[in-house]
């Protein structure tokens, strides 16, 4: 029944055995589990390469929405690669040794086994964080304290985060935030018809400090990757939202000024695979998720040079992170790129 619910949790656990039989130097934790149906649904995080805080981290999240299950397929197919090169891949090896890898591919096991975008408690996880907007933001999608019944439901005022929302936030500020430098990516589903990635603030319009790095790291993956299809920009340029779990944990980075966490989130444009058949739209599943096999092959093909580029320009970092008056040149390209009709805040 298990594996008919949850074929991705079947398939991180079998990854997980794997890389134990392989003696593979895979760090496995079980964070919290979530009771159903007379289950317990691990949350997983794993981690790979230097556990020195000298070093860099990047952190593959996903999952996070129960109904968005590409975006933990994503992380699997990304994961199970890397874990075979590790069999012959010397310069993999090398790589590790200057760089942290840290993986929570499924967030919200027991939101995926119901097939539904919010916890089982009925809380979305990405409205649930102690954070106010401070513009405004659009009825109901904005995160409501109505009823779990509806969507959004950022859950009851004055309660803690959710279960899942406090592993997450454990292992970012066990595993990122200790560092110098750090960067997470979260995989979702469901926005548009180009694939984006969005960085803070969902709770203002204002720009984050970072802005500049921003900017310089969509330069360099453009420059190493001129035929990519992602479109870089804030969140906010598209809708804002309270209780944003990514700028809650930006916010609190932001007390020493010379660390830097980069926030991103992988937004799959799943509207063009709705247009290619329209069909898709008679399942929850097919508004999120690619159908048709080959699809799904060309999506998780195709966002693994992503995924290794954070990697690379992680372990790079220093190369690349602009300073002076190259920090100033990338803030003006930053405002003429995400906010030109905006004076400076």
């Amino acid at each position: 029944m298990l594996e008919s619910k949850l074929p991705e949790l079947v398939e991180l656990e079998r990854l997980i055995d794997k890389a134990a039989q392989a003696s593979i130097p895979l760090e496995v934790r079980s964070e919290c589990e979530i009771p159903m149906q007379g289950r317990a649904l691990p949350v997983y995080s794993l981690a790979l390469g230097n556990p020195s805080p000298d070093v860099p981290a990047v952190g593959f999240f996903g999952g996070i929405h129960g109904l968005e299950r590409i975006g933990t397929q994503v992380l699997l197919s990304f994961l199970s690669g890397l874990l075979a090169r590790l069999r012959w891949d010397h310069l993999l090896h090398q790589q590790l040794d200057k760089v942290r890898l840290v993986f929570m591919p499924l967030i919200n096991p027991g939101g995926m086994w119901l097939s539904s975008r919010s916890n089982p408690q009925g809380v979305d996880l990405m409205r649930n964080a102690p954070v106010e907007a401070i513009d405004k933001v659009p009825f109901l999608l904005g995160g409501q304290r109505i009823s779990p019944r509806l969507p959004w439901f950022r859950g009851a005022a004055g309660m803690p985060m959710e279960i899942e929302n406090r592993a997450l936030c454990r292992v970012v500020e066990g595993e990122l935030l200790v560092r110098k430098f750090s960067i997470a990516l979260d995989c979702h589903s469901g926005f548009g018809l180009r694939d984006r990635i969005w960085f803070p603030h969902a709770h203002t319009i204002r720009p984050i400090a970072h802005l500049p790095d921003i900017c310089a790291l969509e330069d360099l993956f453009s420059q190493t990757h001129p035929n990519h299809n992602y479109v870089f920009e804030p969140q906010s340029r598209q809708y804002l939202t309270h209780g944003d779990i990514w700028d809650y944990l930006y916010l609190r980075s932001s007390h020493d000024a010379e660390q830097v966490f980069l926030p991103l989130t992988l937004e799959m444009g799943s509207w063009l695979w709705v247009k290619k058949n329209p069909r898709q739209l008679l399942s929850l599943q097919g508004m999120f998720n690619p159908v048709a096999r080959h699809r799904l092959q060309r999506v998780l093909r195709s966002h693994t040079v992503w995924l290794d580029f954070l990697a690379r320009a992680a372990c790079g970092h220093q190369n690349w992170l602009p300073r002076g008056l190259e920090r100033d040149r990338h803030e003006q390209l930053a405002y003429a790129r995400w906010y030109p009709a905006a004076q400076r805040f």
